[in-house]
């Protein structure tokens, strides 16, 4: 079995559109929590009236205009993330390379804005004046497919839809790809742009998203006693993942080491995980199990921690099951209360900040606790980022659809 270890980060977030920007906002404690300005609030006024932005986005660099006119932002942040981490891995994709690489990018929703005009379209002037490209810009396999026609890489070139673990599954499922020796690198990540008025009219018929307009600083809090709901992010995330006999054979730097994968389900409810964490517990068992590692290794927990009043408990539950006494020595964050919840893309971004975790030996806070949930009786870090060497972090995803992720990153050590 190859080893996996990870030479390349890119990222597009509501932070920044790059990894430094992102990062140093992130330990700075800074929100990109803001008035909706994607689509015209007075036309469609849903209850929640903000959301996690990416604002200033250029990928005039990698995508002329014409072309970027005719793909979906989610579509645009997986390209763009992708380019930038080959860029930083060293590595242009040709001949055998690129034979030999792969794409795994998950989205959970894919092109909503897309649909929602084209269903405007339809319902306006008729099936006639249907935007040709609708199909083919809308599904969820077209961020992984157009990197791969960016990129060149011919490898298996997939898109893993697991709702809110969509991103975390696609990493997971490329380190896999390298370890059983059916590639040698492969571009894994996730992305996700559902700012639109048919996604948060969605999520708030289901009375999961915060209602905080007076405050939307404010309004993500995860593991805080009055968390009303999630705040909607976007973007992507993307690592270069490759074989360690690769990357040392090429001399590549080495971020960190992709230790252990874990995955399971639920067997509950299409949206609500049962109370006591079981199914996430199971997923994180299986990654230290994958990875070779007694509990006691973990430092670092990076928390799915949505803000929602259930799941955020049933996460601290399932990390009493899994880590025992060893529990209360974790060091527990939730990217969240930053970025808000970026949904396919989530795994995948908080993934990148873990990889920063290990190699800065920083842990970034959690902001917006103020009261914290009396049921969470971990060392939830807030107000402000810690200074701690990490011996490995376990990243959490999970998702309706009684759906679980974790993966256990660590320094790489030879």
């Amino acid at each position: 079995m190859q080893r996996v270890v990870v030479t390349g980060l890119g990222a597009v977030t509501p932070l920044g559109n790059d990894v430094k920007t992102s990062w140093e906002a992130l330990l700075a404690g800074k929100t990109s929590a803001g008035p909706i300005t994607r689509y015209d609030l007075e036309r469609y006024p849903t209850d929640t009236k903000f959301a996690c932005e990416v604002h200033e986005f250029d990928d005039s660099e990698f995508l002329d205009k014409k072309s970027a006119r005719r793909l979906e932002p989610f579509t645009r942040y997986a390209m763009y993330a992708s380019h930038v981490a080959l860029r930083d891995a060293g590595l242009t994709l040709e001949g055998e390379l690129a034979e030999r690489t792969g794409v795994i990018i998950g989205v959970g929703l894919g092109g909503l804005r897309c649909l929602e005009d084209n269903h405007e379209t339809l319902m306006t002037k008729g099936p006639g004046r249907i935007n040709p490209f609708m199909i083919p810009v809308l599904i969820a396999n077209m961020a992984a497919g157009q990197v791969s026609i960016a990129t060149g890489a011919r490898g298996p070139n997939i898109c893993t839809t697991s709702a809110c673990a969509s991103g975390l599954h696609g990493i997971g499922t490329a380190a896999t790809e390298i370890m059983l020796g059916r590639a040698d690198v492969m571009i894994a990540g996730g992305s996700e742009s559902t700012i639109t008025p048919l996604a948060l009219g969605g999520f708030n018929a289901m009375k999961a998203l915060s209602t905080r307009n007076d405050d939307p600083l404010h309004a993500s809090r995860p593991f805080d006693a009055n968390r009303d709901g999630f705040v909607m992010g976007e973007g992507a995330g993307v690592l270069i993942l490759e074989s360690l006999e690769r990357a040392t054979a090429r001399g590549a730097r080495i971020y960190a080491e992709v230790a252990g994968y874990g995955a399971s389900a639920d067997a509950y409810h299409m949206a609500a995980p049962p109370e006591d964490g079981s199914g996430m517990a199971l997923a994180m068992r299986a990654a230290l199990r994958d990875a070779k590692l007694n509990p006691e290794a973990v430092d670092h927990i990076n928390a799915h921690a949505t803000s929602t009043p259930a799941g955020d408990m049933c996460e601290i539950r399932a990390l009493h099951t899994v880590f025992g006494d060893h529990a209360k020595k974790l060091t527990i964050t939730a990217n969240k209360s930053q970025i808000g919840h970026c949904l396919g893309a989530a795994g995948a971004i908080e993934s990148v900040f873990s990889i920063m975790s290990l190699i800065d030996g920083k842990v970034p806070g959690t902001i917006n606790i103020e009261t914290l949930d009396p049921g969470c009786d971990l060392d939830v870090l807030a107000g402000g980022s810690r200074d701690q060497a990490l011996g490995a972090v376990l990243c959490n995803s999970f998702g309706f659809g009684g759906t679980n992720c974790s993966i256990i990153y660590k320094p790489f050590a030879g």
